[in-house]
């Protein structure tokens, strides 16, 4: 196990869920990391020295030693590997690999809901307009689809809590904290994986007004 210390960067109004995600894994393992905050919307990281850290210029990146690694799945698949002390994905290797699923499918797809339902409504507590036709059926294939990989509604995704689970709670977040309509039992589900002290912690961070 590599001993260096850890650092991991993230933006300065704790608003992007891919930070969060890497942040509740470092959580769970129980690692200790220095947490850097960067303001994008001043391009603080677009400067040269973060350039010289992060290829993709974004957050998160995790610095250990002199090994630097930028987007989350990358992050929280490395950590797994190197601390696999304490699992944030699902032991048995085709669930794993359904976990991972999960997360690449919200990370590239229902785009709509991203853009009409920003991670401000999450963790800012702002208010959207009802949501446009073609975002409405972006909530409609979120909505199947979860219900399919919750069916019996368990408590988590793939019987113990993994990581997806709280990548799911927010994509799910984005809809049922601006009031729009989700089924009762998502809501319930959302609302579980909330209750986390390691997401309660990200969740609530000091946050700039806006």
């Amino acid at each position: 196990m590599s001993q260096s210390p850890l650092r991991l960067y993230v933006d300065s109004l704790f608003t992007s869920p891919y930070a969060m995600s890497v942040f509740v894994t470092l959580r769970e393992k129980g690692l200790a990391f220095d947490l850097v905050t960067l303001d994008l919307d001043a391009a603080q990281n677009q400067t040269p020295d973060y350039a010289r850290l992060s290829v993709t210029q974004r957050v998160p990146t995790l610095i250990e030693g002199d090994f630097a690694l930028s987007e989350s799945s990358a992050i929280t698949e490395y950590l797994e590997a190197v601390y696999p002390e304490t699992a944030v994905y699902p032991a048995d290797p085709k669930q794993r690999a359904r976990a991972r699923q999960v997360q690449a499918w919200l990370r590239s797809d229902l785009l709509p809901i991203r853009q009409e339902r920003s991670t401000l409504v999450v963790f800012c507590g702002q208010k959207k307009p009802p949501l446009s036709a073609e975002t409405q059926a972006a909530a409609r294939k979120l909505i199947n689809a979860a219900q399919a990989l919750l069916a019996g509604n368990p408590p988590y995704l793939f019987g113990a809590w993994s990581i997806a689970d709280v990548d799911l709670a927010v994509m799910l977040n984005r809809l049922i904290l601006n009031g729009d309509e989700v089924p009762p039992e998502l809501v319930k589900y959302a609302e579980r994986q909330w209750q986390r002290p390691s997401v309660q912690e990200w969740v609530n961070q000091p946050r700039p007004a806006l």
